[in-house]
């Protein structure tokens, strides 16, 4: 195996997108104990959500190769470009995922690998064939990307408590105005490839920028519920409000000119807002 294929299977998993995952699968986990008391602990729920994670990247290459060969973002992928076989993303895919599951299930709890087998399950057979069929694979998308604060406060106490129920709703907010100005941007490859985003479905701008308004709104009050059940205090909660106001700020001037600028306007300020409001948790949270 050369370095070229090394850099394809590492592009399999989607780091970026396993990067959120172990970053707010560690906040829960840290919020659960109220700290880091059983690092081993962690690094074992960490090592089993990677894996599971890498696994159903791998898949979604897979299950999508031939729409990615028609998009203009995609097509050079490691499946479509010819550089990985799909019989070998297959075999990755599900060994990753069974190995992530078997270290959940040994060394944490069968609560924690639950969890991450129904994000996989919902990632990979759910939302990625849904993609075809309706606008809402969005929302349906953003269950599986909300999921991983829960497994990681269910590795540390073995139960969901509704601190749990805050992160999630948090990300799954959040992942709305991300990923609707990402569709956006790209609208003519997804059209393509025959893949169902709102903005395909509704080329119409005002569905769109609506739906992204509303989750916007949606964002500020799941932000600020953390200082109402005491995982937080004020320096979060006026953080947490200038963060939501100012995404809704973009949103608004997408509002008045709908164009990829102002939707990369969003999409960058979203990158921005969700590392700042896990800090702004953390850091008040500490002290």
């Amino acid at each position: 195996m050369n370095k070229k294929q090394i850099n394809g299977y590492i592009e399999l998993t989607k780091p970026s997108i396993m990067i959120l995952v172990l970053v707010t699968t560690a906040l829960g986990f840290y919020f659960a104990e109220g700290g880091i008391h059983h690092p081993w602990l962690l690094m074992y729920t960490l090592m089993g959500a990677a894996l599971t994670c890498a696994g159903a990247g791998a898949l979604n290459h897979y299950l999508e190769r031939d729409s990615d060969a028609l998009m203009k973002r995609t097509r050079n992928r490691p499946v479509p470009s010819g550089l990985i076989t799909p019989e070998q993303a297959l075999g990755f895919g599900v060994s990753l995922i069974l190995l992530g599951l078997m270290i959940l299930c040994v060394k944490v709890n069968l609560l924690t690998a639950f969890l991450s087998l129904l994000t996989a399950f919902l990632y990979v057979l759910v939302y990625t064939p849904m993609k075809k069929i309706s606008w809402l694979n969005t929302t349906i998308g953003a269950i599986p990307g909300a999921i991983p604060p829960m497994g990681g406060w269910a590795a540390a106490r073995g139960e969901l408590g509704v601190e749990a129920w805050v992160l999630f709703f948090i990300l799954f907010a959040w992942q709305h105005p991300h990923f609707y100005a990402i569709a956006w941007m790209f609208k003519e490859d997804y059209k393509k490839a025959g893949f169902k985003m709102l903005p395909v479905v509704y080329p119409d701008s005002w569905f769109t920028m609506a739906q992204i308004m509303a989750f916007s709104f949606a964002l500020i009050g799941f932000s600020i519920m953390p200082s109402m059940i005491g995982m937080a205090g004020r320096v979060y909660f006026w953080g947490a409000l200038i963060l939501g106001v100012a995404l809704i700020w973009y949103a608004w001037k997408f509002q008045q000119s709908p164009s990829n600028l102002n939707a990369r306007k969003i999409l960058g300020a979203s990158v921005i807002y969700l590392p700042l409001l896990l800090l702004l948790i953390i850091f008040d949270n500490a002290f």
